[in-house]
């Protein structure tokens, strides 16, 4: 029985309920290939429950041990992801490694304040339609530099029109602020996670079919670079 995501909160929890009884030690290897079979097994809840797993292990320095030329000759034929990522060009915010997965896994789409513009979407329904990715998650992070550029109105190239996307994120009323308070750095960054959610769900009605039809999940995270720790929460 397919539950709606609407009921995502309790849903998330399932999902970090489900991650805590796989952790992966150190000790262990890569799994074996993941095939088109194997992929159509995976629901979204679980492959949520795969991200928040692999960044617990990432946490205690339990990263998965992987046998990384291997995986390269493993998946050279064909690729079955489970997830697409949109997050921040920061360089301390490589997905792959924060989330803890390996080649083949992830679709990773990043672009400085992890915002949705056209290419951005038809990389995400590529990811969805034709590769068959289970959820879609938008990560945001703490201490970004594109919030911080987007609140203080920095004018700067192609920077400019990129930094517009986020201060449609800063809430009304709030003019007046600057980088310099680090709350409301961390606010926006939020608001702007669930602006670029809101961007996919209707800007693509290919997405948004497969949201409706509970085939696809779509999640937020913010990632704490001071911490390691991605909280994921729902639209």
């Amino acid at each position: 029985m397919k539950i709606a995501f609407h009921a995502s909160p309790i849903m998330l929890a399932a999902a970090l309920a489900l991650s805590a009884g796989c952790t992966i030690t150190q000790t262990q290897h890569a799994r074996a290939v993941r095939t088109k079979q194997t992929q159509s097994s995976i629901t979204s809840e679980r492959a949520v429950a795969m991200l928040m797993d692999g960044n617990r292990r990432f946490m205690a320095g339990h990263s998965i041990r992987r046998d990384w030329p291997a995986e390269v000759h493993a998946t050279a034929d064909g690729q079955y992801p489970h997830a697409a990522i949109v997050s921040c060009m920061d360089s301390r915010t490589p997905m792959e490694v924060v989330l803890d997965q390996g080649l083949g896994d992830i679709f990773s789409v990043r672009i400085a304040g992890n915002v949705v513009d056209e290419d951005v979407l038809a990389s995400l329904e590529y990811a969805a339609k034709v590769a068959g990715v289970k959820v879609i998650a938008v990560i945001g992070h703490s201490h970004c530099g594109a919030i911080k550029g987007a609140i203080d109105d920095v004018r700067m190239g192609n920077l400019s029109t990129l930094l517009e996307k986020i201060k449609q994120a800063i809430p009304s009323g709030q003019g007046g602020q600057t980088s310099k308070d680090a709350k409301f750095v961390e606010e926006v960054a939020a608001a702007n996670v669930r602006h670029s959610m809101k961007e996919i769900r209707e800007k693509s009605p290919i997405l948004k079919q497969l949201i409706d039809s509970h085939e696809l999940w779509l999640v937020g995270g913010m990632y704490d670079i001071d911490s390691g720790r991605v909280e994921f929460y729902a639209p």
